[in-house]
């Protein structure tokens, strides 16, 4: 086996470190019977203490101080300072291959061997083996021998994963850089925003504040001036009566005094024509008899037009006059209604429905350009009406039940006869598409509505426009008369609701406080109550004798495309864009729900009765509750 080159052998350091004489103890060296060399008398001489210059360390760091307590802390420091040295051996000594014991004791033999130490040799041997018979389990605790490339490559690696640990940290910091410096302005910027914010904030308490010391100085003015505006609104109503009355007296005369006028003037120009005409005959050819009989057929025709009368506006009806509110049959208020059946009527959706005043049939009018009547107990189509050139978006029927007035997108309002199903009459004036349509309670006018901002009067005798009203900046969404009387009521998108004269043409009234378009308006059967609903789903109830608003009810999101009171005044419909029918109790409050169309729905009525309940929908269906 080659031997490894050492620094020092084991004897000569023993030799160092004891100061003792191994050369004179050599000699007394004997060998036992087991043959194991041992030593039976070691001298050891001790020399003069000149002999040896020793050198002073200086140890600035520990000191041990006098005391008990200095004697506390500096068994301490100790401890910690052994603690330390612990750590740093941890750190420092790292692990090499693994050990080998043999490869120790290899070396060591060669190289007392090479070096002649044959004496040495024995008694390492000796006291080698009688270790290694004795006390074998310490063997593998000894230690490992530790390698300085092992050390270097694991030192290398470890280096080469903390430069990348590094170079990661970098970039992390870098881009947190970044992200702090973004975060930092968008801080800046929100924080001046909010200076910004809570400076008009600020300014818009002050100017509110204001406000509402000017408005509290006005509100004993208001006050006042509100009640002289009832007055004189109790005194116009009974200007208005006297009025009628005077002008229908007026009306009588006139007719009278203008038919006697009529009487005497027909008589001399009609000889005197006939006299012309016999002078005439004689020399005339048969081109100018027939130019001539032309003329006086046209002349005759004009004449007639002119004799056509407009029609007059009724006075309004007494309490007692209206028999409809009178009628005693109304049943209770009912809210359990269940889905019954469902008809397809229409491909399209459908927009509209009314309830025949007399036979059980519905009429409805879809955006498929057709209206139709509807048997109501097998829902039948008995009758579909053709003419309209653009989708329907309204009916309504006269009194009597037998005409009917539809209202479409291409601009125009059609009177029916629904007996024998034809279009009798066609009002054209409006320059867009026309939302609502209603007739007058005496059945010689209907007005409309339309998109153009504007409603129309229109009188069925003369077949002409009566009066527009202007005054609506948006789309004016629903008309419709108060029960028996000249009052109009109108719905615009632009969030007001107007009240006219549909005498005079003047908005008598408007009142505020929808937030968004309204759909749909309409009055209950007795009249003094106002509802109306907007594209928000907020339905509101204003008191009509006082033009002041009672309750608002948010079932929104959804429009509330449509609202109905039923016969007796105590239960409102709504027909809602979520598909579901909303119910209110004007007594108690409540809010019902039906659930069951599948679809949006555009429009709900009751049964003359209140018993049934129908709905059209979005999908061409109608269904019917009770």
């Amino acid at each position: 086996m080659a031997s490894q080159p050492v620094t020092a052998s084991p004897l000569r350091v023993l030799e160092e470190e004891l100061g003792m004489d191994v050369t004179a103890a050599k000699d007394t060296a004997e060998v036992s019977a087991e043959g194991a060399y041992y030593l039976e008398q070691v001298s050891i001489t001790e020399t003069s203490e000149d002999d040896y210059e020793y050198e002073e360390i200086p140890d600035d760091n520990f000191s041990i101080p006098e005391g008990e307590e200095d004697l506390s802390k500096a068994m301490q420091m100790v401890q910690e300072r052994t603690a330390d040295t612990q750590i740093l051996e941890q750190k420092t000594v790292l692990p090499s291959k693994q050990a080998v014991p043999e490869v120790i004791e290899d070396f060591l033999c060669n190289f007392l061997i090479k070096m002649g130490m044959t004496r040495t040799l024995d008694c390492f041997q000796s006291e080698w083996y009688e270790l290694v018979q004795k006390e074998v389990a310490r063997l593998g605790a000894l230690g490992n021998v530790p390698d300085v490339y092992t050390q270097n490559m694991l030192l290398e690696s470890e280096n080469k994963s903390l430069k990348t640990d590094l170079k990661h940290y970098k970039q992390a910091a870098d881009k947190a850089r970044e992200d702090l410096l973004k975060t930092q302005k968008e801080r800046d910027y929100h924080r001046m925003h909010h200076k910004r914010i809570v400076q008009e904030k600020n300014k818009l308490i002050s100017d509110l504040k204001g406000l509402k010391l000017h408005y509290a100085s006005y509100e004993p003015t208001i006050r006042v001036l509100h009640e002289k505006h009832n007055t004189l609104l109790k005194q116009k109503m009974l200007t208005s009566l006297e009025r009628d009355k005077a002008v229908g007296q007026i009306s009588v005369l006139q007719a009278t005094l203008r038919h006697m006028e009529i009487g005497h003037s027909y008589h001399a120009p009609h000889v005197k024509v006939s006299s012309k005409c016999e002078r005439g005959n004689a020399s005339e050819g048969p081109t100018q008899r027939s130019l001539r009989e032309a003329k006086e057929q046209s002349k005759y025709k004009a004449k007639m037009k002119e004799n056509i009368k407009d029609s007059e506006f009724p006075s309004d009806m007494q309490p007692d006059q209206n028999l409809y509110l009178c009628n005693e049959n109304i049943s209770p208020a009912k809210f359990d209604y269940k889905l019954n059946d469902i008809f397809r009527i229409h491909e399209l959706p459908v927009s509209c429905i009314a309830v025949h005043p007399h036979k059980e049939v519905l009429i409805t009018c879809g955006e498929d350009h057709l209206w139709k009547i509807v048997e109501l107990s097998k829902g039948n189509v008995l009758f579909t009406g053709f003419g309209h050139t653009d989708w329907l978006s309204d009916c309504c029927l006269d009194n009597s039940g037998s005409k009917m007035a539809t209202s479409s997108g291409d601009s125009t309002i059609k009177l029916w006869d629904l007996f024998k199903g034809n279009c009798i009459l066609t009002f054209e004036g409006h320059n867009h598409a026309v939302w609502s349509c209603t007739w007058h309670s005496c059945g010689d006018f209907v007005a409309s509505s339309s998109l153009d901002t504007t409603s129309k009067i229109w009188d069925i005798n003369s077949e002409r426009c009566r009066c527009t009203f202007y005054g609506h900046t948006d789309s004016v969404n629903t008309i419709e008369f108060f029960p028996y009387s000249n009052i109009l009521l109108t719905g615009s998108a632009d969030k007001t609701l107007s009240i006219w004269d549909a005498r005079t043409g003047k908005c008598e009234q408007s009142l505020y406080g929808h937030m968004h378009s309204i759909n749909d308006a309409t009055f209950n059967p007795k009249g003094h109550i106002i509802a109306s609903c907007d594209a928000c789903g907020v339905t509101k109830l204003w008191d009509f004798r006082k033009l002041l608003p009672i309750v608002s009810i948010d079932v929104g999101p959804s429009p509330g495309n449509e609202v109905n009171f039923n016969s007796s005044g105590q239960v409102l419909a709504q027909a809602s864009g979520s598909g579901v029918i909303h119910l209110l109790d004007l007594k108690s409050g409540q809010i019902y729900k039906l659930m069951g169309q599948e679809s949006e729905v555009n429009t709900v009525v009751f049964s003359h009765n209140g018993e049934s309940l129908f709905s059209g929908g979005s999908d061409g269906t109608v269904r019917t509750w009770s």
